[in-house]
C-alpha cells in the first residue's frame, strides 16, 4: 500500500509520489503529472503510487498492472486504461471524461463519489468495485462481470448494462434515467434500484 507522507506545506494532504508537496501546493502540478506519467510508462507493474489531485490528458495506461495506488481527486480526459489489471486502487472523487477501461481486470477498486462521463468499461471484470455516490452518464458497462459491486446512492443516466453479470450487485438508493439491462441477470442483484424515468 502507498505510503502517506504529509505535504511539507502543512496542509495535511498527502504528498505526491517522490515529492514533498501535494498537488495543491506544487509549484508545477502539470509537470508533476508528466513526471508521474513517465514513471508509469517506464514500468509494466506500478505499486504504491500516490498521484492524488493530478490531471492526466490523452494518457495511455493500457496493459499496465496497478497495485495499492491512489489517484483520489485526480482528473482524466481521453485516457485509455485498456487491458489493465488493478487491485486496491483508489479513484475516489476523481473525474473521468471520454476514458476507456475496456477488457480490464479490476478488483477492490474505488470510484466512490467519482464523475464518469462518456466512459467505457466494456468486456471487463469489475468485481467488488465501489461506485457509491458516483455520477455516471452516457457510459457503457456492457458484457461485464460486476459481481458484488456497489452503486449505492449513485446517479446513473444514459448508460448501458447489457449482457452483464449483476449477481450481488447493489444499486440501492441509486437514481437511474434511461438505463438498459438487456440480457443481464437483474433478478440476482443484491438490492433493487429506484427508477426515475
Amino acid at each position: 500500500m502507498f505510503t502517506i507522507n504529509p505535504c511539507a506545506a502543512g496542509c495535511g494532504k498527502p504528498a505526491i509520489f517522490e515529492s514533498t508537496l501535494c498537488a495543491a501546493h506544487s509549484v508545477d502540478p502539470e509537470g508533476e503529472s508528466r513526471r508521474i506519467e513517465k514513471y508509469i510508462m517506464d514500468l509494466k507493474c506500478i505499486r504504491d503510487l500516490n498521484a492524488q489531485g493530478l490531471h492526466f490528458e490523452k494518457t495511455d495506461f493500457s496493459g499496465r498492472n496497478f497495485y495499492g495506488c491512489c489517484f483520489s481527486g485526480a482528473s482524466f480526459s481521453h485516457c485509455s486504461f485498456h487491458d489493465v489489471t488493478m487491485r486496491l486502487v483508489f479513484f475516489d472523487f476523481s473525474k473521468f471524461k471520454s476514458c476507456t477501461f475496456s477488457k480490464g481486470d479490476l478488483r477492490f477498486v474505488s470510484f466512490a463519489g467519482t464523475e464518469l462521463a462518456y466512459c467505457s468499461f466494456e468486456g471487463s471484470e469489475l468485481v467488488d468495485i465501489n461506485y457509491g455516490g458516483a455520477v455516471i452518464s452516457d457510459s457503457i458497462f456492457n458484457d461485464n462481470n460486476l459481481y458484488n459491486s456497489r452503486f449505492i446512492e449513485s446517479w446513473i443516466k444514459q448508460t448501458g448494462f447489457i449482457n452483464c453479470n449483476l449477481k450481488r450487485t447493489n444499486f440501492s438508493r441509486s437514481l437511474q434515467e434511461a438505463i438498459s439491462y438487456k440480457s443481464s441477470n437483474t433478478a440476482e442483484m443484491g438490492l433493487k434500484m429506484e427508477e426515475t424515468g
